[in-house]
């Protein structure tokens, strides 16, 4: 039995059908949207609507763009002999956050997962093959994550990729910065120690 209306308990399932967002935020999120003025929650809607029709994939990255081309596809400043394959969107914002990296990057929107069955033709990796065969790329960064399924993924691409001749890398694994080796995992260090460098 519901104690809310059915409309509001609609709108409290559709927030928790969110990734991360359990009932009781889905609850929080609900009555608060509902406590908001009628042009608030208008505008709040509209943004949603605007997203969901204006926002796509890049042609060449397949990174989400409102144009043709994304920013960084977009740019003549960055090195498109590079390719940085990440599983996410969100993952590009992640590493231009560091400001490091001026290549160019591809999207595949999600990673191999046969318990979730997600194979190959789900993700976006013809177009980058396609990228690879057509462009003068030197060099694939993997930066999958380093889980089973993005390890899975990584070494699935790198064995299509071995034909074309071109470099492919992985990001490096190990401790993080600050961080205490008394408090780190028997993984992370093993990952550290296989990739550790000359100083």
């Amino acid at each position: 039995m519901s104690f809310f209306p059915a409309s509001l308990e609609n709108l409290i399932d559709k927030f928790a059908s969110l990734p991360g967002v359990g009932r009781k935020s889905a609850q929080r999120l609900a009555f608060h949207l509902l406590g908001l003025p009628d042009a608030e929650a208008i505008s709040f809607a509209d943004a949603i609507l605007d997203a969901k029709k204006n926002v796509h994939t890049c042609r060449v990255c397949q990174n989400l763009t409102e144009g043709e081309l994304c920013a960084i596809c977009a740019s003549d400043r960055r090195d498109r002999g590079t390719i940085c394959v990440v599983s996410e969107p969100r993952d590009v914002l992640s590493i231009e956050r560091g400001r490091e990296y001026n290549g160019t990057y591809h999207v595949l929107h999600g990673v191999l997962s046969p318990m979730n069955h997600i194979g190959p033709d789900d993700l976006r990796i013809k177009e980058l093959l396609k990228r690879v065969a057509e462009e003068d790329v030197q060099e694939v960064i993997m930066a999958t994550n380093p889980d089973t399924e993005g390890e899975a993924t990584a070494m699935y691409l790198s064995r299509l990729l071995k034909p074309f001749g071109v470099r492919v890398t992985r990001l490096a694994y190990g401790i993080p910065v600050g961080a205490n080796l008394e408090f780190t995992d028997d993984a992370t260090l093993s990952r550290a120690l296989e990739g550790r460098t000359e100083l």
